[in-house]
């Protein structure tokens, strides 16, 4: 695995016109952040239907299966298998019917006392379909004393801990809810509908916003909830909001390095600005002669050119990427290994031989693939091969929701950084650092996530539960 696998994409959308078409075009939009499987629940005013397959956004749904999905309501939802089962119930939405009616949840991140809550549920007579702890909330809400669909949801989310986002579909309303920690990206945007009202959309990325003619009004809030009701009628125009959990915001920096689209928005901040931004601070670090920058395409397209811009040496794309390249079988010999990266990758030879080149990149995980990468830039003819990465070391796996190798799979825990350039063959080797990075973003100050970077894990949440969620 070359990079920390992407964490999972949700939508909602309240108010629209055949809103399922809005959630198939924002989940083809932020497709990069989950290809395994795909699904869209969608209301009509008395009954949610569901269709979700495994594949890409454009495989499963055709033009006849979003004939099905009628309404002026629809969530949505790309995964990335992380643990659990790779099969059909694992898949998202999960639908189910209750005592109030039905309902349908999409959820981004991860439960970290899941195991636990799911246990307590079973030994009370709990029977579960999936392996995701996303099905925890549907038995919480179910099992609830409270009246409304709304205490229901708040006092089940009283009995989780973890990192995630939330979108609930009923019969007539959409509840959206952010952790308190805002670890995962949510945003609210607005769309003017042709009869003159509103409707409203929520999205991991804004680039969903940007596809389907929304405006982006605002980040949802840390420990905020909306609820998109069709009875409130507010003087701003915007949901009911209800702050469901005091804050202690700690977004997660990986979202900037990597996770995210450059032409999204998140946490405040465009993420090629900042990756762009990245680049500069990496070449004031680490000054290196040589004839040319090069990134690893695409992850570091926009870190190398802010390295050039800074160090004033040229960019060129030394190296082509293949984009019609799909998910290939798992090779066991290392000739295969070595062919797998080649279907991605290939050096224009006559451009880099001879040359002294650095090559960008936005981070090594296992350090396999940098190595490929390194070895078919030298039999391409390079003469110096200079590898910076524009963040610092992955020291420590994510419990949050990102699917990541065990620690001692990380090559950057293990080994010290000159045994990592001696390992994937570079003559030399530098990572941005950590004070660097929060420069990138402007937030020098500004809690946020990087447990990644430092081990510095938040709050209390427990790290033995492995994500089941995406």
């Amino acid at each position: 695995m070359k990079h920390w696998n992407e964490e999972c994409a949700v939508v909602g959308v309240y108010n629209v016109e055949n809103a399922s078409i809005l959630s198939y075009y924002s989940l083809f939009a932020m497709q990069h952040r989950g290809q395994e499987a795909s699904g869209i629940s969608a209301s009509n005013g008395s009954k949610i239907t569901t269709i979700k397959n495994t594949g890409l956004v454009t495989k499963i749904f055709t033009e006849k299966r979003l004939n099905k999905l009628q309404g002026r309501s629809s969530i949505g939802h790309n995964r990335y298998s992380t643990a659990g089962e790779d099969s059909m119930n694992d898949t998202q939405p999960i639908f189910a019917r209750y005592d109030l009616g039905e309902m349908a949840i999409a959820h981004n991140g991860n439960l970290t006392n899941a195991k636990q809550v799911r246990q307590m549920l079973i030994n009370e007579g709990a029977i579960f379909q999936s392996h995701l702890d996303t099905e925890n909330l549907i038995h919480l809400i179910a099992r609830s004393k409270k009246q409304s669909l709304t205490d229901r949801i708040i006092d089940a989310l009283g009995q989780v801990d973890g990192a995630y986002c939330f979108i609930f579909l009923s019969r007539t309303k959409m509840f959206a809810i952010r952790d308190r920690y805002g670890l995962r990206p949510l945003s609210l945007g607005k769309i003017q509908n042709q009869d003159g009202s509103t409707g409203y959309i929520v999205a991991s990325e804004s680039c969903a916003f940007d596809l389907v003619g929304a405006e982006f009004v605002r980040e949802v809030k840390a420990g905020e909830m909306l609820i998109f009701d069709g009875a409130y009628s507010l003087s701003d125009n915007q949901p009911k909001s209800i702050q469901v959990f005091e804050p202690n915001e700690h977004p997660c920096v990986f979202e900037h390095v990597y996770f995210a689209r450059p032409d999204s928005n998140v946490f405040g901040h465009n993420v090629y600005k900042a990756r762009k931004q990245m680049g500069i601070e990496l070449a004031k670090e680490h000054k290196i002669e040589a004839d040319m920058v090069i990134p690893v395409p695409d992850s570091g397209v926009a870190a190398a050119i802010g390295y050039s811009k800074q160090s004033g040496i040229d960019f060129e794309l030394g190296l082509i990427r293949n984009h019609y390249v799909g998910r290939t079988f798992i090779e066991p010999t290392q000739q295969q290994r070595e062919l797998k990266v080649r279907l991605k990758l290939n050096p224009i030879a006559e451009l880099i031989a001879n040359k002294d080149i650095i090559v960008i990149d936005d981070s090594v995980v296992r350090g396999t693939t940098s190595k490929q990468i390194i070895k078919i830039l030298r039999q391409a003819g390079a003469r110096k091969i200079h590898l910076l990465i524009s963040s610092p070391p992955t020291i420590s796996p994510c419990f949050y929701g990102v699917d990541t190798p065990h620690k001692e799979e990380l090559i950057c825990a293990n080994k010290s950084i000159g045994k990592v350039r001696k390992y994937i063959g570079a003559d030399s080797l530098g990572f941005l650092s950590i004070e660097g990075l929060m420069r990138s973003l402007g937030n020098e100050n500004k809690p946020m996530c990087k447990a990644c970077f430092d081990e510095m894990y938040i709050d209390d949440f427990t790290k033995a539960n492995p994500c089941v969620s995406c």
